[in-house]
């Protein structure tokens, strides 16, 4: 990996995590005593979980790969990866669009927002990878990171 990628990764991360922890911490109002039984906080944090779960699944599915000391390239399949070439980042994106929702703050939307402008971009490189390297065997209705769409 790059440095200067490692080192964006970094930066984003604590201007994100530095926007957040400052809202939540000092500059928000009070939550209100009730917010936990609030619609917003509990389907987002019903959304977070299920990115979560996807987020998961998708890295375990990666990490095996390579269990047993395979090396190379391999063209995953099963669960998402049978409809997107990246349901780690998709579950990403889905993660922190809950927690958006379960925040209901600008800095958690904020987040959602660059986390996606981050990943999208990303995955939409690795398909185009994934499609030139392994050709044939690529499955042609197979899309980047949204299901059926992108």
């Amino acid at each position: 990996m790059p440095f200067i990628i490692m080192l964006s990764a970094v930066f984003f991360n604590l201007v994100n995590a530095g926007l957040n922890g400052y809202w939540l911490g000092f500059a928000a109002p009070a939550y209100p005593e009730n917010w936990m039984a609030d619609p917003r906080f509990i389907v987002g944090g019903l959304i977070f979980i299920g990115g979560f779960v996807i987020n998961q699944m998708a890295d375990k599915k990666l990490i095996s790969l390579r269990k047993g000391g395979n090396m190379g390239y391999f063209n995953p399949g099963g669960g998402l990866f049978n409809y997107i070439s990246c349901p780690n980042f998709f579950g990403e994106i889905i993660e922190w669009s809950g927690f958006a929702i379960m925040a209901w703050n600008l800095p958690a939307f904020s987040f959602a927002v660059w986390t996606a402008a981050n990943l999208i971009p990303r995955a939409l490189d690795h398909h185009k990878w994934y499609k030139s390297y392994f050709r044939e065997e690529y499955p042609k209705s197979r899309k980047a990171v949204i299901p059926f769409l992108l």
